[in-house]
C-alpha cells in the first residue's frame, strides 16, 4: 500500500484538531503533533517537498554585483584602487605573516615613505582640502596594514591635524612641507600615565618665562609622563604637547593656570636624529596588536620652547606675558580645541567599517566554499546553507552596509562642517561621530571573533588574517575617546536637546525626530497595529524607524526623570552615575536610529531597481533583526504584541536565508582584490582557496 504524502498527513491532523470542540482537547492534540510527529517514508518525493518547507523557496534576487559595486564605491575610489595597485607591485612592502616589533616598524615607516614619495600620494594634502579623499586613503591604507593606518594618521590626522587646526599661518609656513612630505615626523602628546580620558585633568605644565620669551615644559611627576604616543619610540622629530599654560601674575596667587593648550616642541634633532636635552624618551613595548607603530613614553625636564611654538588659534600669549582670546572662558576655549580634532574620530568610524568589510568577506567567502555534511547519500553542503551560520553572519553582513550609507552621510557632514565652521553643525559632528566611532568600533570587535569562530579550525591559522585583524582593531575601541565615554557624551547631548524641545528652542539636524517623538512616540502605543504581522508591514520602512524611534524616546524621556529624582539626593554626579547603564542604552538606541535612517535613505535613492531590491532586503534584515534583539523592550510597552514578536523573528530568519541567497555579489560588491584580503581561505576564485592554503603550508 502507498504510504500517505506527509503534508497530507499533517493537514488530515490539523482538519481533526481544528474540528475539536473543547479548546484544552484541540491544544493537547497539537502538541502531541509536536511530540509525536507523523512517520513517513522519505523518498525522493517527500525531500524535495520538505527541503521546499525548510526554506520557504522564493525565486532568487538577480542582483548586479557591478551595478552594486559602483553604488557603493562612492567618487575616491580611484585613489583607493592606487594605493591597493601600488603595494601589490611592491612585495617588499607587504607585511609578512611573522614579523618582529622592531622590523614591523621599520617596516611601516618604509611603507608610508613609499606611499608618500614614491606612489605620490600626498594624504596630509587632504586633510584640509578633501576630507573625503583623505579618509578614503586612510580606509585602504588600513586595508594593506592597519598599523601604517594608524601610523599614517598620527602623522598626518593628528600631528599634523593639529598645526592645521590649532594654530595659526605662521605654523603652517613653517611646518606644512616637512609634515607633508615626511622630514618632519610627528607625534600628538595629549595622553598622560594618570590621564587619558579626561584631558582637562592633565598636569604637564608650559610655564612662561618673559624674560626669555619662552615657554618652559614640564612633567611635574610620574603620573604626568606622556604614554602611548605613537611615532614618538623610534620615528618622530616633533610632538604636539598638550599641556596646562601657566603665567606669572602679579598678585598674591604669582601664577595662573589659563587651561590645557597645545604646543610644538622638537624631541629629536633633525639631522644627528638624537634625543635632545631635558627630554627623556622610552618605548612603550611590545602591544596586543599594531606593533608597527612605535608608541613611546616621553618626560621632559625644563624644555625650553620659543613663544611662537603655542598653537594659538583660541588663545595667545603676548611678549609681555599678557593673554588673549576671543573665547572667554577656560571651558569654551577647552572645547573649541577638542572640536577641532573630531576627524580622528571620524577617520576611525569609517576606517573600522572597513576592517569589517575584510573579515565579513573572507568569513563568507569561506562559508560558501566549506561543506560539511548532508543530507542521507546526498552531496554534502555549504556550511553557509546551515541556519545558525546565517544567523551569524547574515546579520553581521546587513550591518556592514548600513555603517557603510551611515559612515559616508559623517564624512559628508564633517567635510562640510570644515568648509563652512557652523558652530550648530560642529555640535551635531561632535556628537553624531563620537556616537558613530563608538557604536560601529564596538560592533566590528565583537564581530571579528564570530567570524573567526565560524570558520572554525582554519580561521584560527594566522594567514586568514582573523587573529592580526581582531588584535590590530581592538584598540579602536579606546583611543579617540574611550567608547563609553563618548556614548556618554551622546547621550548627554540628548538630554541637552530634550531640554531646548521643552524650552521652545531649535534642535539639531540629526535629532529632528525628537521633535515629533515626544508627542506622538510617547503616547500608548496603538493596539491595532502593535499586533500587526503582515509581512508588507514587517518590512516597511515607516513601521521600522518608528520602532526605532520610539525606543529612544521613550529611552530618553525615562533617564530624564531618573535624573531628575536620584539628583535630589546623589547631586548630578551621583545621579549621572545611578542611571549610567540607561544613559549608555540611550546613546545606542539613538545612534542604531540615525544608521537605520541613513540605509534607508540609501536605498531609497538608489537609481538601479535590482540594485535597490537587494539593498532594500538587506536594510529589513538590519532593521528587523534589531528590533529583534531588543524585542524585550518593545513587550514591556506593549509596542509589539506576543503574535507580531513571533512573526518578526520568523521574518528575521527568513530574511537572512535570502541574503545567503545573494551573500556572494554583496561580499564581491566591497570591491576588495585577493591581494589585499590577503586570506587563502577568503579567495574570490574557489577553486584556488584550499589551493593556496596547501601551498602557504608547504605542500
Amino acid at each position: 500500500m502507498e504510504s500517505p504524502h506527509p503534508l497530507a498527513l499533517i493537514r488530515q491532523n490539523d482538519q481533526t484538531a481544528e474540528n475539536e470542540d473543547q479548546p484544552i482537547t484541540r491544544r493537547i492534540k497539537r502538541l502531541s503533533l509536536h511530540l509525536n510527529p507523523p512517520l513517513v517514508h522519505f523518498d525522493d518525493r517527500v525531500t524535495e517537498v520538505l527541503e521546499l518547507i525548510s526554506c520557504a523557496a522564493r525565486v532568487k534576487l538577480s542582483v548586479s554585483t557591478q551595478h552594486l559595486s559602483d553604488y557603493m564605491r562612492g567618487k575616491h575610489r580611484d585613489i583607493q584602487e592606487r594605493v591597493f595597485e601600488y603595494f601589490n607591485s611592491r612585495p617588499d612592502l607587504q607585511t609578512p605573516v611573522e614579523i618582529s616589533k622592531d622590523d614591523h616598524r621599520e617596516l611601516c615607516m618604509r611603507q608610508l615613505l613609499g606611499l608618500v614619495r614614491e606612489a605620490g600620494i600626498r594624504p596630509f594634502r587632504y586633510v584640509a582640502e578633501d576630507p573625503a579623499k583623505y579618509f578614503a586613503v586612510a580606509e585602504a591604507v588600513g586595508s594593506v596594514d592597519m598599523s601604517l593606518g594608524i601610523k599614517m594618521g598620527v602623522q598626518y590626522s593628528l600631528w599634523g591635524g593639529s598645526v592645521l587646526n590649532l594654530g595659526t599661518k605662521k605654523h603652517r609656513d613653517k611646518y606644512y612641507e616637512g609634515i607633508d612630505n615626511l622630514d618632519y615626523p610627528g607625534c600628538f602628546a595629549m595622553t598622560e600615565l594618570h590621564h587619558g580620558s579626561n584631558v582637562q585633568g592633565l598636569q604637564t605644565v608650559a610655564t612662561f618665562d618673559p624674560l626669555m620669551d619662552e615657554f618652559i615644559i614640564d612633567t611635574p611627576n610620574d603620573g604626568a609622563i606622556k604614554w602611548w604616543i605613537g611615532n614618538a619610540a623610534v620615528h618622530g622629530k616633533f610632538a604636539t604637547v598638550f599641556a596646562k599654560l601657566m603665567l606669572p601674575t602679579h598678585d598674591t596667587k604669582g601664577i595662573s593656570d589659563m587651561g590645557v593648550h597645545a604646543f610644538i616642541v622638537p624631541i629629536r634633532d633633525l639631522n644627528t636624529h638624537k634625543t635632545l636635552p631635558g627630554i627623556e624618551i622610552h618605548d612603550c613595548g611590545h602591544k596586543v596588536g599594531l606593533n608597527g607603530v612605535d608608541n613611546g613614553a616621553l618626560r621632559f625636564r625644563s624644555v625650553r620652547i620659543p613663544r611662537d611654538n603655542l598653537l594659538n588659534r583660541f588663545g595667545d600669549v603676548s611678549r609681555e606675558g599678557k593673554y588673549t582670546s576671543s573665547l572667554p572662558s577656560i571651558n569654551k576655549r577647552f572645547a573649541a580645541t577638542l572640536g577641532e580634532l573630531v576627524g580622528g574620530r571620524v577617520g576611525l568610524a569609517y576606517s573600522s567599517v572597513g576592517v569589517l568589510k575584510i573579515a565579513a568577506t573572507i568569513a563568507i567567502r569561506y562559508s560558501l566554499l566549506r561543506q560539511q555534511f548532508g543530507p542521507p547519500e546526498q552531496p554534502e553542503i555549504s556550511i553557509l546553507d546551515y541556519q545558525s551560520q546565517q544567523h551569524k553572519l547574515m546579520p553581521m553582513l546587513a550591518s556592514t552596509y548600513a555603517f557603510h550609507f551611515a559612515t559616508l552621510h559623517l564624512v559628508e557632514k564633517y567635510s562640510e562642517m570644515k568648509k563652512s565652521h557652523d558652530e550648530e553643525l560642529m555640535g551635531d559632528v561632535h556628537a553624531l561621530s563620537a556616537g558613530l566611532k563608538a557604536y560601529i568600533t564596538s560592533y566590528t570587535a565583537k564581530s571579528l571573533s564570530i567570524c573567526r569562530e565560524s570558520c572554525g579550525g582554519h580561521g584560527y591559522a594566522a594567514v586568514n588574517r582573523f587573529g592580526s585583524l581582531r588584535n590590530d582593531h581592538d584598540i579602536f575601541q579606546t583611543f579617540e575617546g574611550d567608547n563609553t565615554v563618548l556614548l556618554q557624551q551622546v547621550a548627554a547631548d540628548l538630554l541637552k536637546q530634550y531640554k531646548q524641545k521643552f524650552q521652545g528652542g531649535t534642535l539639531a539636524v540629526t535629532w529632528n525626530y525628537l521633535r515629533q517623538s515626544m508627542n506622538s512616540y510617547l503616547s500608548h502605543p496603538n493596539p491595532v497595529t502593535a499586533r500587526w504581522e503582515g509581512e508588507d508591514h514587517l518590512r516597511d520602512p515607516s513601521f521600522q524607524l518608528d520602532a526605532f524611534r520610539y525606543r529612544t524616546s521613550r529611552l530618553l524621556q525615562s533617564v530624564a526623570i531618573r535624573l531628575q529624582k536620584h539628583s535630589k539626593n546623589l547631586g548630578s554626579f551621583g545621579a549621572w552615575n545611578r542611571c549610567l547603564n540607561h544613559l549608555l542604552t540611550l546613546a545606542e538606541s539613538h545612534i542604531e536610529s540615525v544608521i537605520l535612517e541613513k540605509f534607508i535613505e540609501a536605498v531609497q535613492s538608489c537609481p538601479d531597481p535590482s540594485t535597490r531590491a537587494a539593498l532594500k532586503l538587506v536594510c529589513d534584515l538590519y532593521a528587523l533583526n534589531r528590533i529583534w534583539n531588543d524585542i524585550g523592550t518593545y513587550r514591556n510597552v506593549d509596542y509589539v504584541a506576543p503574535n507580531k514578536a513571533k512573526a518578526i523573528n520568523k521574518l528575521t530568519d527568513y530574511l537572512s536565508f535570502q541574503v545567503r541567497n545573494i551573500a556572494r555579489e554583496l561580499v564581491d560588491a566591497f570591491d576588495l582584490p585577493d591581494h589585499v584580503t590577503r586570506a587563502p581561505i577568503g579567495m574570490q576564485s574557489t577553486s584556488e582557496a584550499y589551493l593556496q592554503y596547501t601551498q602557504y603550508v608547504g605542500f
